[in-house]
């Protein structure tokens, strides 16, 4: 029998692994208690994180960084290491290392610009970096372990759901305390530990487990999260600056989840899509019962919603037969021009170069707040002691539309027609080959993108009490198409989450407006490099991306195994 010696190498990797966890385990400790203690001299900047034993803002982020960090080396190993056998503690570490000393070098960098210099930063500060420093040193050194697969996991349907309920939560929360946030140093602050805390959780396989789980409890999933949605402006004191915020989010995510019929599930490139949001609203504002309306008919509002929105997939309709034999590059041009041309139209449509429709330049202003069975959403209203404001209404509203968009664009991806617009983006001439009618289904993603569209535009005209020419410009559609491309083509999670983070960082980031597009285009371009299918991609795209993970197929065919058993059991 023939022996062997490890070699120095491997000998020195075990020696370092051996320290690798207790480091991982001292630096999140330290990282901890850093909030405990105070940051800074100034008590009047970043919320005040001069008091010890009180965390605020940056001191509360780094506590809860130091928590994500015990709780993995504790399930690595520890009194949780049996989760270790489903979780890569590991990786997760490393990740959560980097992030949380990217986090300190941001803090401090906050601290002393804010106070006038690095003399004015407290031991807690220059603790959270040598925390976060050692936390990193040690990740590297923690070995990865063989997991098990979640698809063969035995599933505990009380467990799952008090899971979805707790994350659920915890978005209401964390939505609620980064809209109160002034602050733009805090607001990028927990934006960053958010998003390291979730890199390291997602580099854990947390993500993986949470989307097995949803895929059993849809509709526990789907009840859950209009329920955070619903209580959202409940969170909100009466606050009409961050319900003007959520309101916008919310006309932004309807009108780009249109959007993704026509670019993530066809897979067309429109660049005119902002033409059908505008259609709809000026169709609102004509038939409005403001001073400077120029339609003498004034249906109810309900009536007006669905001649906005058939007459935004009439433009889709009329912009889709001619150029959709087109595709590609050529397309895009010929959606560019559409949606100047549109702009343009109303412009001229003032009764000097067109009929007297839309008053040309000047727009139509003053339009009046709907008013629907004698609700007046214009006036604030108090239920069970909380008052809502005036955006606050429109929120619901706009929740209701958001609920039905969802429901057509999910119905029509799971069915034989969303199947074909799939085959079309995939292979235009094959799907064709196979006897699918590409043009009819092209120009029918057209129309339903733009009936969507037009739906939003009749409430955001009366949102806004104003349209004009101005509101549509390219520069729309390119952000509709940046949310649909960053959040994930082809899904709705990912096009809400894009929505909200193009629709929200400029309202929060003010001070960095002259550099707004710098800041899109480069996020755009760290996305195409790391997660080229988006933050929250379909399993499909997933695949396209990374067809060499055989771990991500057999979560794909489970998944499909899952469909199909939930399918039969209805």
């Amino acid at each position: 029998m023939k022996l062997t010696l490890p070699t120095i190498p491997d000998a020195l990797r075990e020696q370092h692994a051996s320290k690798g966890w207790p480091m991982a385990l001292l630096g999140s400790v330290l990282l901890f208690v850093s909030g405990l203690l105070s940051w800074s001299y100034d008590a009047s900047i970043l919320g005040d994180i001069s008091i010890s034993f009180w965390p605020a803002t940056l001191q509360l982020f780094a506590m809860i960084l130091g928590a994500v960090g015990i709780l993995l080396a504790l399930i690595h190993k520890g009194p949780l290491q049996g989760l270790g056998n489903w979780f890569d503690s590991a990786l997760a570490l490393r990740a959560l290392g980097t992030g949380s000393l990217l986090f300190a070098v941001y803090s401090l960098t906050a601290i002393a610009y804010e106070a006038g210099g690095l003399v004015n930063i407290n031991p807690g500060g220059w603790l959270a970096l040598v925390g976060a420093l050692v936390l990193t040193i040690g990740a590297r050194f923690v070995p990865q372990r063989t997991l098990r697969s979640f698809a063969k996991a035995k599933a505990n349907s009380t467990l799952e759901i008090v899971v979805i309920v707790i994350l659920m939560a915890l978005v209401l929360f964390g939505a609620a305390y980064v809209l109160g946030q002034d602050d733009p140093w805090v607001f990028v602050g927990f934006l960053l530990m958010a998003g390291v805390a979730a890199m390291a959780l997602a580099r854990a396989g947390l993500f993986t487990w949470l989307g097995h789980i949803s895929q059993r409890h849809r509709k526990v999933l789907t009840l859950a999260a209009f329920a955070v949605a619903f209580l959202f402006p409940f969170t909100q004191d009466g606050s009409d600056a961050n319900m003007s915020i959520a309101t916008q989010v919310l006309i932004f995510a309807a009108t780009a989840i249109g959007l993704n019929i026509v670019v993530g599930l066809a897979g067309l490139l429109d660049l005119g899509y902002i033409a059908f949001l505008g259609s709809g609203a000026y169709v609102a504002a004509m038939m409005s019962n403001a001073a400077s309306a120029t339609i003498g008919w004034k249906p109810p509002f309900l009536v007006v919603m669905l001649i906005g929105a058939c007459v935004a997939a009439t433009l889709g309709l009329i912009i889709g037969s001619p150029t959709l034999r087109v595709s590609g590059d050529y397309l895009a041009i010929v959606t560019l021009a559409f949606g100047e041309i549109f702009r343009l139209s109303m412009f001229n449509l003032d009764g000097n170069n067109g009929p007297d429709l839309t008053n040309g330049p000047n727009g139509i202003p003053g339009i009046p707040d709907l008013n629907l069975f004698g609700f007046d959403f214009g006036k604030p209203h108090t239920i069970a002691g909380f008052t809502l404001g005036r955006f606050s209404n429109y929120y619901f509203v706009l929740l209701l539309l958001i609920g039905f968009i969802i429901l057509v664009f999910t119905r029509l991806n799971n069915s034989r027609i969303g199947r074909g617009w799939v085959a079309i983006r995939e292979d235009e001439r094959a799907a064709e080959a196979m006897g699918v009618n590409t043009f009819g289904l092209k120009l029918l993603g057209f129309a339903v993108g733009a009936f969507l569209a037009g739906l939003a535009g009749t409430i955001k005209a009366h949102q806004d009490t104003a349209v004009s020419p101005d509101q549509y410009i390219f520069l729309e559609s390119a952000f509709l198409l940046s949310a649909v491309v960053l959040g994930g083509m082809g899904t709705v999670a990912g096009v809400l989450v894009g929505a909200t983070i193009l629709k929200l960082l400029p309202e929060k980031l003010r001070f960095f407006s002259e550099y707004r597009l710098l800041l899109f285009g480069l996020l755009l371009v760290v996305m195409m490099r790391v997660r080229p299918e988006g933050l929250i991609a379909s399993k499909r795209r997933q695949l396209e991306f990374h067809e060499d993970d055989e771990e991500l197929a057999s979560e794909v065919q489970q998944d499909h195994l899952i469909d199909a058993s939930a399918e039969a059991a209805r």
